[in-house]
């Protein structure tokens, strides 16, 4: 029997064993993992609530001409204009914090992982400050992935889209073959983008867990990924199965009191309210509806990473004999302060 210092046993890991791993990781070190998610999450969205209700101080008399339009009437641009300007700033503002909150979740995983694989104890701010540190590389990790999963998507869309449009401009005979040619070359990207998505899935891991940098990450996930894909591919999509039927059923109550709270909100309200009518009207639906997101997505970005880098654990001790090394590991104490 392999030694089982910690959450997994250091061996080779079934698929029972890498679930029971993330599930007993959150039980011990869930205080440290949430806190840090919900610090992060929870900051993103002030952040952006903060941009809302400064972009909408500074557009409030556009919107209210904008709201007062009749049916038959065109909004004019200079009304229409600065909205879009101040809401698109809002828009890019929300996706910059949710990527840097979403790299340093990312990160803060695989540094709880190591020391809950060793059966060692963490702190908060250990693990801050290390999911702090490696967030650069993570980030650039998480970027080249998307950008190289990203290549066949395109080509995809781009030939589906090229057979619609080559369909309309012919006859319904040469129509059906292009649309058919498009189809077949949408269905032979996919798998491509799938497969180099899963290819380069333990590159997180490999930047927290051996300093690695972006492009040396990629390289060593996909090393390791090697005559392994379909049982990453399997495990890592039940893992994201799990997490999303979890976060569907941690929203369902927030968005039945949210409903309550907009219906009762929404009795006050005139024939033709203004946007700070609604806003408020509203707010109740929007508060518990952003508290269900928080909770659900702490879910969703904490569990798949767990699985994934139970499974870099995995191939490592698999194909690197890591297992000794962690036994070792795991008896001296650890070297930090809280």
């Amino acid at each position: 029997m392999a030694p089982k210092p910690g959450v997994i046993p250091l061996g080779p890991l079934g698929v029972g064993e890498i679930f029971g791993g993330a599930f007993s990781t959150l039980g011990r070190y869930g205080k440290q993992l949430l806190a840090v998610g919900a610090a992060l999450y929870g900051g993103a969205l002030l952040v952006v609530g903060a941009a809302v209700a400064v972009a909408y101080s500074a557009v409030s008399d556009h919107l209210d001409r904008l709201f007062a339009l009749n049916g038959d009437e065109d909004p004019a641009s200079r009304d229409l204009v600065p909205v879009l300007i101040a809401f698109g700033v809002v828009a890019l503002l929300a996706i910059l914090s949710m990527v840097v909150a979403s790299a340093v979740v990312y990160s803060a995983v695989p540094a709880v992982l190591q020391e809950a694989v060793l059966g060692r104890p963490t702190t908060f701010s250990v693990v801050w400050r290390r999911a702090w540190a490696r967030m650069p590389a993570v980030v650039g990790a998480l970027l080249l992935t998307g950008l190289i999963t990203m290549v066949p998507m395109l080509l995809a869309v781009g030939a589906l889209t090229a057979g619609i449009i080559g369909a309309v401009a012919m006859d319904s005979d040469g129509s059906v073959a292009l649309v058919l040619a498009g189809v077949v070359c949408f269905l032979g990207f996919v798998p491509v983008a799938t497969w180099l998505w899963v290819k380069f899935s333990l590159a997180p891991s490999a930047v927290v867990l051996e300093d690695q940098g972006p492009v040396a990450s990629l390289r060593r996930s996909a090393t390791l990924m090697r005559g392994a894909w379909w049982r990453v591919f399997g495990v890592t999509l039940l893992a994201g199965v799990l997490a999303a039927v979890a976060s569907y059923v941690i929203q369902i109550p927030f968005t039945f009191l949210g409903m309550f709270t907009g219906m009762i909100g929404s009795v006050g309200l005139g024939e033709d309210p203004s946007p700070a009518a609604i806003l408020t009207a509203m707010s109740g639906y929007l508060v518990l509806m952003l508290l269900g997101q928080l909770v659900s997505q702490l879910v969703v970005a904490v569990f798949p990473p767990l699985v994934t880098g139970l499974l870099y654990v995995d191939r490592r001790i698999r194909t690197e004999n890591l297992g000794p090394v962690l036994a070792e590991a795991a008896a001296v104490p650890p070297q930090y302060t809280a």
